[in-house]
């Protein structure tokens, strides 16, 4: 009998240990592969339903960071009935907000297990590993490289850099806000790794969005080190690396230069630069919206909505997309106000999820800006890698936090 009765409890942890390992798995897969990473998922969703509590789930979807996630799923699930599209593209659009739904579940699991630091090292270690692949093609190029982008091994320069972008400032972050608490060598090396990622950008090929994101970080990085005097530093620092990357970097000379040749040569003559897109996209997104204010044209709109706007124009305008490059316009277009309000109060919550002091806050922090700001050029939430990025960075970290949050109220 003694037996028999132990046998749940033990089925039960076997399950729970399992759930743990997968998403560490997700983090070692997420820097490397699309289809080993989506493999993983589906396997860890299996294990956390199979052993789902169910008030444990609605504690989580009580609160803002569980339940707006959801919510705004809910609102594109609803947004299919008034789309003037095919139901295929429907369940298409629908897609992106498919995973919104696992960050309640994360949550839930992080708020009680005690290994989501090892999902931390394994992506940190994982994306290191790609770091130096990228440093390999750098030194290197004289080896054939035709199939991938300059100094990117694996997937694009978008994901990589925000890939690197988090490792670099979440590194750095650990070294600065725990420095009297470590050795000083371990406080050394973590400066180096992290100074290793962003090192990278000035090298290798590297998304734009990068230059929007990385001064807010570290500005946002002087502030939770000490305030005032650690803005103006963060200020006086950026300016320096900044001018010294310019003079050593000739990626980044061209990079810039380019940005700047691109706008010029969309407003002078229309043409279809990646700049040019990106503005064309942002002044048809806004007229789209404005057509359907409230609740936008359907889940799964985007496409038809561009292809209808692009009719009988020339030059950039003519390139109908799937994809207006703009976060809060992907929602916009399919579910109006009500779904943009939905997004920017979820990415607030997710914000004051991580508001404490601390490792796991700052990181949290740092994942969670990082997807606002290069949202504003980016689709980043649809997107396969930049998507489960977010997901699993809010999730696990904010799990974590929540937790530490308890442990603290406990001990009082």
């Amino acid at each position: 009998m003694t037996a028999l009765s132990a046998t749940p409890r033990f089925d039960r942890a076997s399950f729970v240990s399992l759930a743990d390992w997968l998403v560490v798995g997700v983090a070692v897969a997420l820097p490397w592969s699309t289809s080993a990473t989506g493999i993983l998922i589906t396997v860890w969703v299996v294990v956390v339903l199979a052993m789902l509590k169910p008030a444990a789930l609605r504690r989580e979807l009580h609160t803002a960071a569980g339940g707006l996630p959801v919510l705004l799923f809910c609102l594109g699930a609803v947004g299919m009935l008034w789309a003037d599209v095919g139901w295929a593209a429907r369940f298409g659009g629908l897609d992106g907000f498919v995973r919104l739904l696992v960050i309640p579940l994360l949550l839930m699991q992080f708020r009680r297990s005690e290994r989501g630091i090892w999902a931390i090292y394994a992506f940190l270690i994982s994306s290191a590993i790609v770091l130096a692949a990228s440093f390999f093609m750098l030194l290197i190029p004289q080896l054939d490289w035709s199939s991938h982008v300059y100094g990117v091994p694996v997937h694009d320069d978008i994901f990589q850099g925000s890939e690197f972008l988090i490792c670099g400032f979440g590194v750095l972050g650990c070294a600065v806000l725990e420095a009297g608490s470590r050795h000083r060598l371990l406080t050394f090396a973590l400066v180096v790794i992290g100074m290793l990622f962003l090192a990278d950008f000035a090298f290798a090929v590297f998304s734009r969005a990068a230059l929007l994101v990385a001064p807010l970080l570290a500005v946002l990085l002087g502030w939770r080190v000490s305030r005032w005097k650690g803005l103006l530093t963060a200020g006086a620092l950026i300016a320096l690396v900044g001018l010294g990357t310019w003079y050593v970097s000739p990626n980044v000379q061209w990079r810039i230069g380019q940005t700047v040749k691109e706008f010029q040569d969309y407003r002078a003559a229309n043409e279809s630069t990646s700049i040019g897109e990106h503005l064309a996209f942002l002044k048809e997104s806004l007229a789209i919206v404005a057509a359907a204010p409230l609740v936008g044209h359907g889940t799964g709109s985007i496409a038809e909505q561009f292809r209808q706007l692009a009719v009988g124009k020339a030059g950039v305008s003519a390139e109908a997309t799937v994809n207006p490059h703009n976060q809060t316009f992907a929602v916009a277009i399919q579910l109006g106000f009500l779904g943009t309000l939905a997004l920017w109060t979820m990415w607030v919550a997710h914000f004051l999820l991580f508001r404490r002091e601390g490792v796991v806050a700052w990181l949290g922090t740092v994942v969670v800006v990082e997807n606002i700001v290069s949202s504003t050029v980016h689709s980043h939430l649809f997107d396969f890698n930049n998507g489960w990025l977010y997901v699993f960075g809010v999730g696990v970290l904010g799990g974590m936090a929540l937790r530490r949050r308890a442990d603290k109220l406990g001990s009082f």
